[in-house]
């Protein structure tokens, strides 16, 4: 019963300090590739943009996950971060690798096109939270990351878009097992993070590189990415190595 009290409080505390977070949290969730992307609207060259820098950091949050299941302190979350990294690495990676191919984006343009800001900050912010070897740090950069995606992929109207493209995009954030493993995250995460101050800092920044990744993906003039506006910044990004579990 304890148990299932905390919970319900850490949820409470995320949505509080989501609220805290806004407008940056809106502005990613509402956002015109968002909409788009609902309608499947995007055009190819849009979308092979996003992905190819989408895909960029998968490797960084692999890393991140592992470091997430090796600090685990219970057998159940360490079973949940296992079966989580199966899906990315499986399910996710190969609707990757299928988009690409029917976008026609090569692997040498996939190794050749450079990082965007966003691209780059989440990659260190990642990195920096599993180096920290602390499972409170990689729990704050989970939470704020997993359920960005979570609340726009949710908010999807149906039926979903025709092309697989858009539609596999979406499923693969609002599938009954993703929901599950955010819910998780957020019953989980708060009381060890906020011991160290990571995540408020983190839910007031990590919409930021988000947002920044969907500007960069539409490319267009007025929508160029919020560049030092990502986790990555040195005013309120930085984890705290010392937040133990």
């Amino acid at each position: 019963m304890l148990g299932l009290e905390n919970s319900i409080m850490s949820e409470r505390f995320t949505e509080i300090l989501r609220t805290a977070s806004d407008p940056g949290w809106s502005d990613a969730v509402g956002h015109r590739f968002v909409q788009e992307l609902f309608a499947g609207a995007v055009p190819d060259a849009v979308m092979a943009r996003y992905l190819v820098q989408d895909h960029r950091f998968l490797d960084s949050f692999l890393t991140l996950l592992g470091a997430a299941l090796a600090s685990a302190d219970t057998f159940a979350a360490k079973l949940r971060f296992g079966r989580f990294i199966g899906t990315v690495s499986g399910e996710e990676n190969t609707y990757f690798l299928r988009a690409f191919e029917a976008l026609g984006v090569t692997e040498d343009r996939r190794a050749a096109e450079p990082d965007t800001p966003p691209t780059t900050g989440f990659k260190a912010i990642m990195r920096e939270a599993a180096q920290t070897r602390s499972y409170a740090a990689a729990l704050s950069v989970l939470v704020v990351t997993e359920w960005l995606y979570l609340d726009w992929a949710s908010r999807a109207p149906k039926p979903p878009p025709d092309n697989f493209v858009h539609a596999e995009w979406i499923a693969l954030h609002d599938s009954p097992g993703f929901r599950d493993f955010v819910d998780f995250l957020r019953g989980t995460g708060p009381g060890r993070a906020s011991r160290g101050g990571s995540m408020p800092r983190l839910l007031s920044t990590g919409c930021r590189p988000r947002a920044g990744l969907l500007r960069s993906g539409l490319c267009q003039p007025d929508l160029t990415p919020s560049s030092h506006a990502c986790l990555a910044s040195k005013s309120g990004s930085h984890i705290d190595a010392n937040s133990q579990s």
